[in-house]
């Protein structure tokens, strides 16, 4: 029975540490290039790194507008949820036109649950 146990607690254990190490925005998909302002023309990259996260971890990014001209706060823009592990992943937002001035987020949640919210402006 204390064997079960702490294999058990092992595993949840294991299960626990999972984390967001690090989310940041940056001008391309590798992330060498941080930034939290943007031109608008740019495609928004935002770059997530999981910790001790098995291989089906739900990750997903929301973005949102905060403070953007003519948009209503908290407006969902896009929703992406990707299936992985441990390590560094890109999520990137497009716009076929020119991004509106203002302040934008993008909220991270990591098996359902919100981890970070970075955000980001448009100048």
């Amino acid at each position: 029975l204390s064997v079960l146990l702490l294999v058990s607690l092992a595993c949840n254990f294991s299960a626990s540490t999972a984390s967001v190490s690090d989310a940041y925005m940056a001008r391309d998909e590798e992330g060498d290039d941080p930034t939290t302002v943007f031109a608008q023309e740019e495609v928004f990259y935002c770059l997530v790194t999981l910790k001790n996260a098995p291989d089906d971890t739900a990750l997903k990014a929301v973005w949102k507008t905060v403070n953007v001209e003519g948009e209503e706060s908290g407006m969902v823009i896009d929703e992406v949820e990707l299936t992985a592990g441990s390590g560094k992943h890109a999520f990137s937002l497009s716009n076929e036109n020119l991004w509106p001035f203002g302040t934008y987020s993008v909220e991270i949640y990591m098996n359902g649950e919100l981890q970070q919210t970075v955000e980001f402006s448009v100048e």
